[in-house]
């Protein structure tokens, strides 16, 4: 979606929804395709034994229901049910003519819509998808199913599950990732950080120490949890984020008195955004090191330079849209040769 969007393209991001899949999907679906997959006839009974032959009722205040067949539905946290959906819907991308990236009960369509062929194609995918449910006794919830319009210019073109059509959307949760139409992180790191706060505020309330020794672990497990992953765009989602761990350090006992930075170097901690550039640089290393290769190509190259200062040969940016890369390029340059030819990772950490 992103190279698309780096063309200057119009993308059309759909984002699907199924209706109650888990609970509604037929026992024969599943047992059908465990067949066709050319699995042992023994296991594909033991399935289907597994499967039939439950039955459920209803308890409210002591008073019971009859017992009553459960015809559908796969039995949610047991071990084989995500084996089960993903065989289930293992055909769902056959045909199709754009990209479908599929997750348990949430599916996302995308393709190019700066064209009317492009799209019709997108049109007939979601035709073809449509049908693929019908045909395996499932619904889209197409009250929860939204387009996502990426890059500038966009046509916006109105797409339709048979006769309902979907409703456009500036932003949408993509596995529990806020991504919006500019491709920024910033509703994500305002949800991230309300989170936080309000994790802190409960700790605040719920524990009485203020010794550091009892509120560091406690802050260290729960609040630090994926910092590198929200790395912010904009200065003001950078202190947003920030400002949890200022908030964090000043309830500690005979630490209030002290700045930020203080503070930081008694608990021996790095602020937030030393962490996510620490983090970025040993990312670097692996790259250039061959140990994310096929990514890694595509993110730097190693141009030879005649300064004096610094490592020599130098890290260019392939991609000024990776916003990693631009992290990462000016503060690696600055090493020197020590530092860059580590023979381990452990070793350039400790540098």
């Amino acid at each position: 979606m992103t190279g698309w969007v780096d063309e200057t393209r119009a993308v059309h991001d759909v984002y699907l929804n199924f209706t109650k899949v888990f609970e509604t999907v037929s026992h024969d679906t599943p047992i059908g395709k465990l067949r066709k997959c050319g699995l042992e006839e023994w296991t594909v009974r033991w399935t289907e034994n597994w499967l039939n032959g439950r039955a459920q009722r209803v308890v409210i205040s002591g008073t019971e229901s009859s017992w009553r067949p459960v015809a559908s539905g796969v039995p949610q946290g047991s071990l084989p049910c995500p084996i089960l959906f993903h065989l289930l819907i293992n055909d769902l991308d056959e045909g199709l003519e754009y990209t479908l990236s599929k997750f348990a009960d949430n599916t996302k369509l995308g393709g190019v819509g700066d064209t009317p062929e492009g799209c019709a194609a997108i049109q007939r995918d979601l035709d073809r998808l449509e049908s693929w449910a019908e045909r395996n006794l499932m619904k889209f919830d197409k009250g929860k199913c939204r387009v996502l319009y990426l890059g500038r210019n966009n046509p916006m073109h109105q797409h339709r599950l048979r006769d309902n059509l979907l409703e456009s959307s500036s932003a949408e949760r993509d596995l529990r990732v806020v991504v919006d139409d500019k491709l920024t992180m910033s509703q994500q790191c305002a949800l991230v950080a309300k989170k936080a706060n309000g994790i802190l505020g409960c700790i605040k309330r719920s524990v009485a120490s203020r010794s550091r020794e009892i509120l560091l672990p406690l802050y260290t497990a729960h609040l630090k949890y994926c910092n590198q992953f929200w790395a912010p765009q904009f200065k003001k989602d950078e202190e947003l984020l920030e400002r949890v761990t200022r908030s964090a350090t000043r309830m500690m006992r005979a630490l209030e008195h002290l700045s930020y930075e203080e503070r930081l170097r008694e608990l021996g901690l790095f602020s937030l955004k030393k962490r996510r550039l620490r983090g970025d640089l040993t990312n670097a290393y692996k790259y250039l090191e061959g140990w994310c290769q096929e990514d890694g190509a595509k993110l730097f190259s190693v141009v030879p330079s005649d300064r004096t200062r610094g490592n020599e040969p130098k890290m260019k940016h392939l991609n000024i849209r990776k916003n990693f890369t631009l992290r990462v390029t000016q503060h690696w340059n600055r090493f020197p040769r020590a530092v860059v030819e580590c023979p381990s990772l452990v070793i350039l950490k400790t540098h």
